[in-house]
């Protein structure tokens, strides 16, 4: 797989304070080393707090959880990849919208694949809440959508 690079350079703000630049530049690197390296002993290793609270009611709270989701979709979808397209900050959250694809030949192709806007809060230098809404661009994300959703795997409300 031809990895994707999150790059901050290309999405800098000049408005951007040095604390919004530092809460970018670390959900830059989680993203990139989760959703497009697949390094999942690294996000661990790095990013993983016992704070971590996750609104997607798919998933359960805890880094772990959201590791072992990721990794089970990338076991079915080896070619996952997570192409950011705009990066917001505001304090302590940083939001991304960005093209989600499970197929390489889909990259780049916006009727295709999944839109999704995630958002994190960063307190004291770590990622403690994350919320997204994903919106799938064809049927076979719709259908996998279907397959996947459903249960609710946590009680924190999706606001």
């Amino acid at each position: 797989m031809d990895t994707l690079q999150i790059e901050f350079e290309k999405f800098k703000k000049e408005h951007w304070t040095d604390q919004e630049i530092s809460n970018i530049k670390l959900v830059i690197g989680f993203v990139q080393t989760l959703m497009n390296d697949h390094d999942f002993d690294k996000v661990l290793k790095k990013y993983g707090n016992p704070y971590y609270k996750q609104h997607n009611r798919g998933i359960p709270d805890g880094m772990e959880a959201l590791i072992k989701y990721v990794k089970d979709f990338t076991k079915r979808y080896p070619d996952y990849c997570y192409d950011v397209k705009h990066i917001h900050a505001d304090g302590d959250i940083v939001i991304f919208h960005s093209h989600i694809t499970t197929r390489k030949k889909d990259r780049g192709n916006d009727h295709l694949g999944i839109n999704a806007s995630d958002t994190w809060r960063i307190e004291n230098g770590q990622i403690v809440e994350h919320w997204d809404s994903l919106q799938a661009m064809n049927g076979f994300t719709r259908f996998l959508f279907l397959l996947i959703g459903g249960k609710i795997a946590n009680s924190n409300g999706v606001y």
